[in-house]
Order: structure tokens, then sequence, then C-alpha cells
């Protein structure tokens, strides 16, 4: 099994130099290929809304639309939210979840080529959502304010809206300290994982077979400061460590995430030289991982084994020209699109062997912009 990375223009868009297609990449020659979209969050605290680019086949991506998402977003800064996964598309990629930190509520957006419509937008069941997972009918969202905890959801089969599930909600075991960053499902989607960057520790809940999380059980963490993570082949856990920021002391380490919930590691935190890896994908074919270095503002890439164990591919697999802040993988893995801090989406051909190729991508992307989610 494989991680399935599942109208209103807000005003500081209206610029004409809002969206420009890049040209420092070049179209290389790539095999015709299907055409998609790239969606980014404003996470704005006046009105949080969707951008939304046109991909086309060879990767190149054009400005499409705007669309509020039904909140507010946490407002400006270098990371407002800390997470990975506050924006994400349903396994058939015809919804799209986002988090509205200021309002403490999420969205759940209906997906028609390019263009986007809001069906609904409810309450996140805490304060602060920073992260969706979705698997099936099923949705949890991640709040990381208060008292941090994990609350579930299920859509609705005839409006695809969200409808919050009584007792679902459950308390993270780290408590108010815990600054999480990431829920997701395993594969087999019946565990939630989270990672808790400020106490170094990943906790699973259990799901039951009416959704509801169980009590999260809480393990320590091989490497310091947990952040992003993606699936790999089975249920291996391909887990950034952020290691506080220092340089050259960003790594990845991968855990098998038992049916239990039990988690056992694999791979010992594997250094790839960079600062601060926070933000993980793990392409289809399971036998690659990329991390974002958002200190040092490289992307870095590994091996996967059958077994799970990691190697490091290449500590600079990509130079996007700025700090990589979040990444997201279309067109059945074969194009990698990351957001950095400079307002700018960099787009990368992933190769056979795991290499990057530039091949252009975006800018506009206002300051204080969270999430990316592509297909």
């Amino acid at each position: 099994m494989y991680h399935r990375s599942h109208r209103k223009l807000f005003p500081l868009l209206l610029a004409a130099s809002v969206v420009a297609l890049l040209t420092t990449g070049s179209r290389i020659g790539l095999a015709d290929g299907a055409a998609g979209a790239v969606y980014v969050m404003t996470n704005q605290a006046a009105g949080n809304s969707i951008i939304v680019f046109r991909r086309d086949a060879a990767g190149m991506l054009t400005f499409a639309g705007s669309f509020a998402s039904g909140g507010n977003g946490a407002g400006t800064g270098a990371d407002p939210l800390g997470s990975q996964g506050a924006l994400v598309l349903s396994e058939d990629e015809r919804l799209l979840f986002a988090v509205n930190a200021g309002s403490n509520s999420i969205s759940v957006l209906a997906v028609s080529g390019d263009q986007l419509k809001l069906l609904n937008s409810v309450t996140s069941g805490g304060v602060m959502p920073v992260s969706v997972a979705v698997r099936h009918d099923l949705v949890y969202v991640l709040n990381a304010g208060g008292t941090p905890n994990i609350s579930g959801f299920q859509i609705h089969p005839e409006t695809n809206q969200l409808i919050p599930l009584a007792g679902s909600t459950r308390n993270l075991p780290g408590g108010a300290g815990a600054a999480p960053a990431q829920v997701s499902f395993n594969p087999d989607g019946g565990v939630l994982v989270v990672t808790e960057k400020a106490t170094n520790r990943i906790d699973t809940f259990g799901v039951n077979n009416q959704g509801l999380a169980q009590p999260g059980v809480s393990f320590p963490s091989n490497g310091s400061t947990p952040f992003g993570f993606a699936f790999g082949h089975d249920n291996v856990a391909i887990v950034s460590d952020a290691a506080g920021g220092p340089s050259g002391t960003s790594a990845l380490s991968s855990y098998e995430v038992s049916d239990d919930g039990a988690l056992e590691l694999i791979t010992p935190a594997v250094g790839d030289t960079q600062k601060a890896a926070c933000w993980v994908v793990v392409p289809r074919n399971g036998r690659f991982a990329y991390t974002s270095n958002t200190g040092s503002g490289m992307i870095s890439s590994y091996t996967i084994s059958d077994g799970g164990r990691l190697a490091l591919l290449n500590a600079v697999a990509a130079s996007p020209g700025g700090a990589p802040i979040d990444m997201a993988l279309a067109n059945n893995s074969r194009f990698l699109y990351e957001r950095n801090g400079n307002g700018m989406i960099g787009g990368f051909l992933v190769g056979s062997n795991g290499s990057l190729t530039p091949i252009g991508g975006a800018s506009g992307v206002p300051a204080g912009a969270q999430g990316i989610a592509a297909r």
C-alpha cells in the first residue's frame, strides 16, 4: 500500500503581478501526461482562501483563480501553523479540505477542473486547527491550540458536507505544550498518527469500526523535533527530524506502525547535512522520500528499501531558491511542487532514479500562506 496524499479574489492578489509563470525552468521534452492543478492556502487573517494554479501535462503552472474557504487564517509569519497537511485532497481528488486556524474551523470544497465550490465550513472541535487527515468518508483534524486534540467528522454521502462525529475527540498525550505538527491515517486506515514537535513524541490513536479514535498512546521519537511525515510501503512512516533547527542536524527516521498502533523504529535518524527538515513526501512507488530543509533552503532525497530502511540519496536534490515550506506530489507522483518563503512555487520533474529536475513554477503567493496540495 502507499500513502495517498489525499470567490472571492483576495485583495492582495489583485495586482497585475500577482501570479506570473516562471521562465527559469524549461520544457525538457516531457512525455504527455494528465493535466491537473496545484492548490495553495493563503491563510490570511482577514479571510482565508485557496489559490488555484492550472497544471498542464508538462507540469507548468498558470493562475486559475482564488476561492474563499469560508473562514479566517492565522495571519502572516514565516511559518504560522508549523504543520504539514493544512490543505489536503480526498483520495479520489474530488474534495479539498482546508483548515481555518483563525476561526477554529475546517472547510470542504468541491473540485471541478480548476474551479472550487465551498460546500460547508464547520467548527474544528478545538482551537487553531493545523492539519487534516482523510480516509474514505472519514476526516480528522488536528487542533494545536489550547489543549491540543484530534476531532473527527464524516463526509455526508450525498452533499459531501462535513458532519461532526460525536465521541471522536481525543486530547493529545503531550498536553498543552505538545506543539503538534501533523495528523494522518496509516494506509490501512485503522490508526491515526500525530507528531508532537515540542515533546519529541509520536502519538498513535486506534480507530474503531464506527470511525471513533481511541485514547492515544505516545512513543519517543528517535530524532528530535518530529515534524512532517508520509507513508511508504505498507505501514512504514517516514518522519522528518527538524532537530530544533541547528545547521547540519536535519534527518529522516522510519517506523513501522502496527495494526494495534504500536510504533517500532526501523531506521534511526539518517542525517542529510542540512538545516530544519520539516515536510516529507513519498512518491506512490514507495522507493524514495523527499524532505524540505527550510533552514538551509534545500530539498534532500532518500531511498527506501522494501523493508522501510532509509539511506541518503542526495543531500541537495534540489535548490528551490528560497526556504521550502511545504511540498506536494502531482500526476501520480510525476511532479513535485514546493511552496517557499519568497512567495514562489517551484516545480520539479521526479525521475525514475529519484532525481529532481526543475521545470519552473509560479509566483504571487502571499506572505503567511500555508499548505499545498496537487493533482
